[in-house]
């Protein structure tokens, strides 16, 4: 029973066959980007003019398409079940505003003597994402209802203590509160997706079927959105190219904080879930979500507080270069161990209704 669980994790690639070579792909979007930044800075310079209210529009554009599939599939009827299963919440919620930001903290004065710099990685430990952090759920095969209800939760505890937060730990006054940033990235990076993923589940499960949705459309919205994917690394990496050529030694030295801060969570968070006896769902969804970072927010109030050209602002962009490589790894780790987690389960009540009988389903079949 648990080798059927844990193929069934192993053996449905969300990203269709780019998944196999995820990889070299990264490699490939991640130099491309550079390539771009230092030989095309125009090229670079458009795409970040192309901005409204602080939201790059190209990266809305393609993350719309990496968000797609797993709104797609999120059934949210679900939503009930998710209210009643409050440990992984609890945790989530916990390693996001009790553990994550004073850790950050703790790192950042540690490792960067220089005060902007330190700014801005305690700027990006604030806040949890509210966005992205869904696709990476849906790519570890995670609790993904769950976690749409986890991140509505943080979206509105970042508008209520982001300011005092901010305030507490960078021991200034008047952090601001990036209100229409945190909706506008709230509606166009979930909202958006999860409409037009609820309205083509409805739509097309009516006309073809549930199989056919399942199996067919999903599997072509896997390999759009692995794309999807790959150009949003070739955006971020072209924005900041000719920072990161221009001074490699500095950008080396902030990820070194960020590093351990993603790998101090995410062990956190997946021990004290073992402990509990979660089902791996709320497992990976409560490692992927108390790793995370509000990176738009992060940036938007490092230019506000220290200026574009800062060193805050600066420190800021070099947690979201490492999150799509890291969150793969962490992704693929997780899959892989899936069996443990499937043993230490102390209840079904943890995986939702739809999960449970996909679960039963495999088994069945193995």
């Amino acid at each position: 029973m648990i080798a059927g669980h844990e193929n069934g994790y192993r053996d449905n690639p969300a990203l269709g066959w780019f998944e196999k070579y995820i990889y070299l792909w990264i490699i490939v979007a991640g130099m491309g980007g550079l390539l771009i930044g230092k030989v095309l800075p125009n090229v670079a310079t458009s795409i970040e003019s192309l901005s409204w209210q602080g939201v790059s529009l190209p990266l809305v554009i393609a993350m719309f398409f990496v968000m797609l599939p797993p709104m797609a599939r999120v059934q949210l009827g679900e939503l009930k079940h998710a209210a009643r299963n409050v440990r992984p919440t609890i945790v989530t919620l916990t390693a996001n505003w009790l553990v994550a930001p004073p850790l950050m903290w703790l790192l950042a004065r540690i490792f960067v003597p220089e005060p902007e710099y330190r700014a801005g990685l305690i700027l990006l430990g604030l806040a949890p994402c509210t966005a992205m952090v869904l696709f990476w759920i849906y790519f570890a095969r995670g609790n993904l209802v769950q976690g749409v209800m986890v991140t509505a939760i943080n979206a509105v505890s970042t508008l209520i203590l982001y300011s005092p937060m901010g305030t507490f730990y960078l021991g200034i006054g008047g952090v601001p509160v990036p209100f229409v940033l945190i909706l506008l990235s709230s509606v166009l990076f979930v909202g958006l997706p999860l409409l037009a993923g609820q309205l083509s589940r409805h739509w097309l499960t009516r006309a073809k079927g549930s199989e056919w949705f399942e199996k067919r459309f999903l599997e072509v919205l896997g390999n759009i959105s692995a794309v999807a994917l790959l150009a949003t690394m070739v955006i971020m990496f072209s924005l900041q190219g000719q920072v990161i050529l221009e001074k490699p030694l500095l950008v080396l030295r902030l990820m070194v904080p960020n590093l351990i801060h993603y790998a101090t969570m995410i062990t956190l968070a997946i021990t004290v879930c073992r402990l509990l006896g979660c089902a791996y769902e709320d497992v990976a969804m409560t490692a992927m979500i108390s790793s995370s970072s509000q990176f738009e927010v992060a940036i938007g109030t490092a230019m506000v507080l220290f200026g574009i050209g800062s060193g805050a602002a600066l420190a800021t962009v070099v947690g979201p270069l490492l999150e799509i490589p890291l969150m793969v790894t962490v992704a693929k780790l997780l899959r892989r161990m899936a069996s443990r987690f499937a043993q230490t389960a102390a209840t079904p009540v943890s995986l939702s209704h739809a999960q449970r009988s996909a679960v039963a389903v495999k088994v069945e079949k193995n």
